[in-house]
C-alpha cells in the first residue's frame, strides 16, 4: 500500500527531499502516534450525527475516551448568528439614519415652500397646474437627496484611498450594485419625504399666496 509522503524544501527551492510521513513522524519528531485527525463530511450529513459516530468509533477502538473533538460547524453557526445580529443592528442604524435624513429633507422643503409662496401663487395664476407645482418640488427634493447620496459615495471612495495610502491591510471593496442601490434609495427618500411639501405647495390658493407678505 502506498503511503503519503512529505516534502521538505529550503527557502530557495534549490533542494527537495521526499520522505514517507511515517519516517518523518517516528525518526525526526520521535512521535509514533497520530496527534490529530481532520474529518470532512458530506454536506447532506448532519455534523452532530457524524461527530457522535466518530466519538463512538474511537471510544470503541481505544477502550477509553482519551481524546476530544472540535466541531467547526458549530463555530460556523455561531459566526453566522453573530453576523446576522450585526447585519440586523447595522440595518437598524441605517434605517434610523435614513428616517432622520428624510425628516430633514422634508423640513427643508417645507421652509422652501413657505419662502416661495408668492412665486407659487404667480405660477398658478398664469396657468400652472397642481401637477406642475408638485412635480417641481418633488424634483427639487429628489435632487437634494441625490446630491447627498453622491457626497456619501464620494466620502466612501475618499476613505478607501486613505486606507490605501496609509498602507493599511484593511481594503474597501466597491460594487456597482451597491452604488446604484444607494442612489435609488436616496431618490426614494426624496420622493417619500418630499411628497407632503410638494402637495402643500400644489394646493395653495393663488389669491392667498399672492396676498401673503
Amino acid at each position: 500500500m502506498t503511503k503519503p509522503i512529505e516534502s521538505v524544501s529550503d527557502n530557495n527551492d534549490d533542494l527537495n527531499v521526499w520522505l514517507p510521513y511515517t519516517t518523518v513522524s517516528g525518526r525526526i519528531f520521535r512521535q509514533n502516534y497520530v496527534s490529530d485527525i481532520t474529518v470532512r463530511i458530506d454536506e447532506n450529513v448532519s455534523s452532530e450525527v457524524a461527530e457522535q459516530g466518530i466519538i463512538s468509533l474511537l471510544t470503541m477502538r481505544h477502550g477509553i475516551v482519551d481524546f476530544f473533538t472540535i466541531n467547526t460547524d458549530t463555530i460556523r453557526k455561531s459566526i453566522e448568528k453573530t453576523s446576522e445580529t450585526m447585519t440586523l443592528l447595522i440595518s437598524a442604524i441605517a434605517f434610523i439614519s435614513l428616517l432622520v435624513g428624510g425628516i430633514g429633507v422634508m423640513n427643508i422643503m417645507l421652509v422652501s415652500v413657505t419662502e416661495r409662496t408668492k412665486e407659487i401663487g404667480i405660477r398658478i395664476a398664469v396657468g400652472a397646474r397642481q401637477m406642475d407645482i408638485m412635480r417641481q418640488f418633488l424634483i427639487e427634493a429628489v435632487l437634494v437627496c441625490f446630491c447627498g447620496g453622491a457626497l456619501g459615495i464620494g466620502l466612501a471612495y475618499f476613505v478607501g484611498v486613505v486606507f490605501i495610502y496609509t498602507g493599511s491591510n484593511f481594503q474597501m471593496i466597491y460594487s456597482s450594485t451597491s452604488i446604484i442601490a444607494a442612489f435609488a434609495c436616496s431618490t426614494l427618500i426624496g420622493i417619500l419625504f418630499g411628497y407632503l411639501p410638494a402637495r402643500n405647495a400644489a394646493k395653495l390658493n393663488p389669491i392667498d399666496a399672492l396676498s401673503r407678505d
